[in-house]
């Protein structure tokens, strides 16, 4: 009991074992990297030069930096006007929607992947419908292009654009936009003029999040690309794997790490959007030149009589644009929701084909693909094992991460920002710098090829994720039930367990899935620790892609697909099952978390 009441006068212990587990496994090893990349103890920039120097890097490079920004700029096009219109819908329908684009952002992105290769392949969907309808006598080359790149990245990432961009949105006060439309602004006005600077927190983090993550893509751009389509991950990844030439791969890796390292620090990663509006306004001016503001100023001088005298008959007009506005926002979110969906559709349909190989629509129907999956040792053995490594860390993670995120909340907001980050930089940097950072932290303990490596790979990741939903969940707890209890004599560890765990276990729970499903998607990183000995679903799906053609990847895709819609069942009956005891603070939470 003593212990427990220290603790909960230096926060900061709680947080310690996650911070240990991190320095341990990723920090250290990173540095270690560096001075490697260094030529250390000689201290030299010759891997720089080298890499620098080679003309095929800098054009890797600058295609990786090329086709990271298309496929954000896609994003952000696409994601935009989705999330707008997902906060302008009704409470219902927003849930409908925000539903049937998460459960895309929670299926495995190999399987995402292969969706893709099985429409756009040579016997895929598209080729063979265009052969049936007579319109092409021959397979069109619509896979290994950078076109067939840029529609699986933008699949992938676009739900990583639109919910930071709703969760900022939200938080914007619409009388804010009403007031505007008051004083004779058209409806575009209202919205370039109000909406837009505010929303532009959302915009600036969910581009920088996709334009990070999409700079250490390596899954993607080597199934559906060509060889003139590969990014510095590829190159990377083959130093380590084939020649096994790490300071060169230090070098290319800190080169990435860098630009993401820039871009962060200018950028800043913000999704409150609270405090900021007055700042976005003046920044969205500052970017024009005094030239043209003093010239739009006598502008508006002139037309303000005119705006004056109209502005009341404008406001009560009837305006039949308003219900063309909402047809188009209807019509857009749902191409844009059946462009996230489909792909998995036309999977789960295909997976059920009697043929010896997959089409659409499929000439027979059968179980012979998932029959072949339960069948095969090699198939259900590695789904065993990554349903084992999952589970493991998904445990350790939790349990870490729910104490760190406790620690965190009770700290100073500066301290805890500058934990958080550092918490939350194995998943906000590119993929492949942390696969090479883990690889050599885990080399130096004899750990790759072990499931104990994979273990320990996947853990600062996951526990990033449950720090980020725990402390959302924290951040709406009321803290005076801590003080009631305690003032009625109730140990710290008693209030903790008897008041604080029930009303965190929704976020607590969301943390234990995210991690689950972290872990169990893992590729990247899994392919430099596994070392050719453990290998988990993913990895196996992966190398079944790249060596053969085999139909049972469409089954265990399908599996995969529906893998998030059963825990998004699961929150929900969880969600309903507080509610029914009167929790009235759990949608909040749930919302959050």
């Amino acid at each position: 009991m003593t212990a427990m009441y220290k603790l909960g006068r230096m926060p900061l212990l709680l947080a310690l074992p996650a911070l240990v587990i991190l320095v341990v496994v990723f920090c250290i090893p990173l540095a270690r990297l560096f001075l490697i990349s260094l030529n250390a103890p000689d201290f030299s920039f010759g891997n720089y030069a080298t890499f620098l120097s080679q003309t095929a890097n800098i054009r890797v490079l600058l295609q990786t930096l090329e086709i990271s920004a298309i496929a954000t700029f896609a994003c952000v096009v696409l994601g935009y006007p989705t999330a707008y219109a997902i906060v302008a819908a009704s409470k219902p329908a927003r849930m409908i929607i925000l539903a049937l684009i998460v459960v895309p952002y929670l299926t495995s992105f190999v399987a995402r992947t292969y969706a893709w290769v099985v429409i756009l392949g040579d016997t895929g969907l598209i080729n063979t419908l265009l052969i049936k309808a007579g319109l092409v006598s021959s397979p069109l080359q619509l896979i290994f292009n950078r076109m067939a790149v840029y529609l699986g990245m933008v699949h992938i990432m676009l739900p990583m654009m639109i919910l930071p961009l709703v969760s900022v949105m939200m938080g914007i006060d619409r009388s804010l936009t009403a007031a505007a439309r008051s004083m004779g602004a058209s409806p575009l006005t209202a919205f370039w003029r109000v909406f837009f600077p505010l929303s532009m927190p959302g915009v600036r983090s969910g581009a920088l999040l996709v334009f990070v993550i999409c700079l250490g893509f390596y899954i993607t751009p080597a199934a559906l690309g060509g060889l003139g389509d590969a990014m510095l991950s590829t190159f990377i990844a083959a130093q380590v794997q084939s020649s096994f030439n790490l300071p060169r791969a230090a070098a290319a890796s800190f080169v990435l790490l860098a630009i993401a390292l820039i871009l962060l620090s200018i950028l800043g990663l913000d999704l409150s959007g609270n405090g900021n509006s007055g700042n976005a306004v003046r920044m969205r001016r500052s970017w024009r030149p005094r030239f043209f503001e003093l010239h739009k100023r006598q502008l508006n001088e002139v037309s303000t009589r005119h705006r004056a005298g109209r502005w009341a008959a404008y406001l009560y007009r009837p305006d039949g644009s308003e219900t063309r506005r909402k047809i188009a926002s209807a019509t857009f979110v749902t191409l844009v929701t059946a462009f996230l969906l489909f792909p998995e559709i036309v999977v789960i349909v295909m997976s059920f084909s009697s043929g010896a190989y997959l089409d659409f629509p499929p000439s027979g129907f059968s179980l012979r693909w998932y029959r072949s999956f339960f069948g095969d040792p090699g198939w259900y053995g590695a789904a065993q094992t990554s349903i084992r490594i999952a589970l493991i860390v998904a445990v350790l993670s939790t349990v870490v991460g729910t104490v760190a995120a406790y620690g965190l909340s009770r700290t100073n907001p500066r301290t805890r920002r500058l934990l958080t980050m550092l918490i939350l930089a194995p998943i906000t940097i590119p993929v492949i710098v942390v696969g090479v950072a883990f690889y050599l932290g885990l080399s130096n303990l004899n750990l790759i090829g072990s499931q104990t490596g994979v273990v320990l790979a996947h853990t600062p990741g996951a526990l990033g994720f449950v720090v980020v939903i725990v402390s959302a969940t924290l951040a709406n707890f009321d803290s005076r039930l801590e003080q009631a209890a305690q003032s009625m004599r109730a140990g710290p560890m008693q209030t903790f367990t008897r008041v604080t765990l029930p009303l965190i276990r929704p976020g607590i729970i969301g943390g234990a899935i995210f991690a689950f499903l972290h872990s169990f998607d893992e590729v990247v990183i899994t392919s430099l620790i596994s070392g050719f000995s453990v290998y988990t679903l993913p990895l196996k799906m992966w190398e079944n892609m790249r060596n053969e053609v085999d139909p049972t990847v469409a089954a265990v895709a399908s599996l995969l697909t529906l893998l998030p819609v059963l825990w998004m069942i699961i929150i929900y009956f969880i969600y309903k099952r507080w509610k029914a005891r009167g929790h009235s603070e759990l949608p909040g939470v749930m919302l959050n978390a």
